[in-house]
């Protein structure tokens, strides 16, 4: 099992994601004679899922069942253990495609933080690309060097433990596109000039404030950046669904016989005891009551290639 390779069977040692139900994911170390608790009785790590596909459907001793998917970025990033406020699949998109990231890469981070976004980059510039990412705390840094080694990823990746802002990256002259998550990040901006590839490259800072987005659009015009642009993703999910469409009663078609006759007529027509209102069923689509709000404001730049 890796984040990057897919595998058909699990395997004692890999990194399961267990689905529970809609919104409820959670990851499992696969051991040997191992147990998981869930609200639908236990997992035995021996029979239920080492040799199991991915993507069986497991039936826990109180009857219920799950599914053992296979680990993607996508489903660590809405079950990994939150050591720090992460980015999401929305944001997360939005970076990869504008840092014009691929196979091959060479990509700077700061911070790593709890390392979602992290694991999105990896498997985007694998197998041949590399990741420096730096982290600010020793503990989250640590702890995320295991979690790389756990998901056989550490061979794509170099954790710094830093402060990015006055020691920078580490590397000089190599890197394509370069990621800042921090605080102040005008202040590494110079770091990340140093750090990004003689002829060109990519830049993108996350920040919540638009304060922030100021100060660093000013020290990305004072190192020489250009097309420098901010901009926020909101996602909005409509929801598909069928409705029943009442059709409007025009009442009587002036085209009928008994219409043309005359008034003496229309009196002799007996009015109907239950009127027959003619209905449509079709799908449409309904905007959400409520929608997620503001995360944050995403500044991209290019280097110039000179």
């Amino acid at each position: 099992m890796s984040f990057v390779e897919y595998s058909d069977f699990i395997q004692d040692g890999d990194v399961a994601i267990v689905h529970l139900g809609h919104n409820s994911v959670t990851p499992v170390k696969v051991q040997h004679g191992a147990q998981t608790q869930t609200r639908y009785g236990v997992i035995r790590h021996s029979t239920d899922l080492i040799g199991q596909r991915y993507g069986s459907k497991v039936t826990c001793s109180k009857g219920g069942w799950v599914h053992v998917l296979h680990p993607t970025p996508e489903l660590w990033t809405v079950s990994l253990p939150h050591r720090t406020q992460i980015l999401y699949t929305t944001d997360i998109a939005m970076v990869t495609m504008m840092l014009e990231l691929k196979p091959g890469s060479v990509v700077c981070e700061s911070g790593t933080g709890s390392g979602s976004l992290s694991h999105a980059i990896l498997r985007t510039i694998a197998p041949t690309g590399h990741l420096h990412t730096v982290e600010f705390h020793q503990q989250r840094a640590e702890k995320v060097v295991e979690e790389f080694k756990e998901h056989r990823v550490d061979h794509l990746v170099t954790v710094r433990n830093q402060d990015v802002c006055k020691d920078g990256f580490g590397v000089t002259g190599v890197a394509d596109a370069v990621f800042l998550d921090i605080p102040s990040p005008w202040e590494a901006v110079g770091h990340a000039k140093a750090a990004m590839k003689k002829h060109g490259g990519r830049l993108c800072s996350f920040s919540p404030c638009i304060e922030q987005v100021q100060r660093t659009c000013e020290a990305l015009t004072e190192q020489g950046f250009e097309e420098i642009r901010s901009l926020e993703v909101l996602l909005r999910v409509h929801n598909v669904r069928p409705v029943t469409l009442q059709l409007p009663d025009f009442g009587p078609d002036s085209s009928d016989s008994s219409s043309q006759a005359g008034p003496e007529a229309m009196e002799k027509v007996p009015p109907s005891a239950t009127p027959n209102h003619a209905s449509l069923k079709i799908k449409t689509t309904t905007p959400p009551r409520e929608m997620p709000g503001h995360t944050g404001y995403l500044t991209f730049a290019t280097k110039p290639r000179t």
